[in-house]
């Protein structure tokens, strides 16, 4: 099936720069593997045009950066958001390019407003790129960081591929059913819950779908919005936002 493609080099490179070791994949709604359970499908155009480590205790006292310039990579002053991190996460800022290096800040896992300052650097297994995160400057994993793209109502989608208006138990199961719409598996992507659930009138539910292996369009950020039913709540509408890798364009694009 056409499926979205993987930036994937980043995050088995490295094994992650978020701040905990507890998995980021919800637990599937059925016995099957994710890989078996994805039905064959390909996703819409936007409609819009066009390791875990815990933090370093080590003194450093060098001020020569570690690996090589890069000359991909975000331009200075390009907006960029955190990726793929955990609701009970967060991504670590660092004082310079690795895990070697001290944390001097942590940066929420819906965090939407980082600016680049054009420095990229490749040291050896991952690539780390230079930011300003609300005044401290630092550096943080490439793997967890994209560009806003287009967002799009997909809930038709959903109930084309699937036949009807998904129900479960909880929005997190909901939630789940939804996204192995937008699973790919060679390699493997992985269901990320950015937002936990809500609920109340409406239930709510954020997920990014990651680990895919193309560089312009590296995952999406699926919000699911649910009705409460007795029992559980029903797939009400899904709004999806494209996860950009490389820069978008002023429509949203992925480029």
């Amino acid at each position: 099936m056409a499926r979205l493609l993987v930036f994937g080099v980043l995050l088995t490179a490295c094994g992650g720069e978020a701040a905990t070791t507890t998995t980021n994949v919800l637990p599937s709604t059925s016995p099957t593997t994710v890989e078996s359970s994805v039905p064959s499908t390909t996703l819409p155009v936007p409609s819009t045009s066009p390791a875990s480590t815990a933090p370093s205790t080590t003194a450093v006292t060098t001020t020569t950066l570690p690996g090589e310039p890069i000359d991909f990579g975000p331009t200075p002053g390009a907006t960029l958001m955190v990726i793929g991190v955990s609701h009970d996460d967060v991504l670590n800022l660092r004082r310079l390019p690795g895990t070697a290096f001290d944390v001097i800040a942590q940066i929420p896992p819906n965090y939407r407003d980082l600016r680049a300052l054009g420095n990229t650097r490749d040291i050896g297994n991952s690539f780390w790129i230079e930011v300003d995160f609300e005044g401290t400057v630092g550096w943080v994993h490439m793997g967890f960081i994209g560009f806003e793209g287009a967002t799009d109502d997909l809930t038709a989608y959903v109930v084309d591929q699937l036949g009807d208006r998904p129900s479960a138990g909880s929005m997190s199961e909901l939630g789940r059913i939804v996204a192995e719409l937008f699973l790919s598996d060679d390699p493997p992507s992985d269901v990320v819950k950015v937002i936990d659930e809500t609920v109340g009138d409406v239930g709510e539910v954020t997920l990014d779908v990651v680990g895919l292996g193309d560089d312009s369009v590296r995952g999406v950020r699926l919000h699911v919005f649910g009705e409460p039913f007795e029992g559980g709540f029903a797939l009400r509408n899904l709004e999806v936002t494209y996860l950009c890798g490389r820069d978008v364009t002023a429509e949203g694009i992925c480029v």
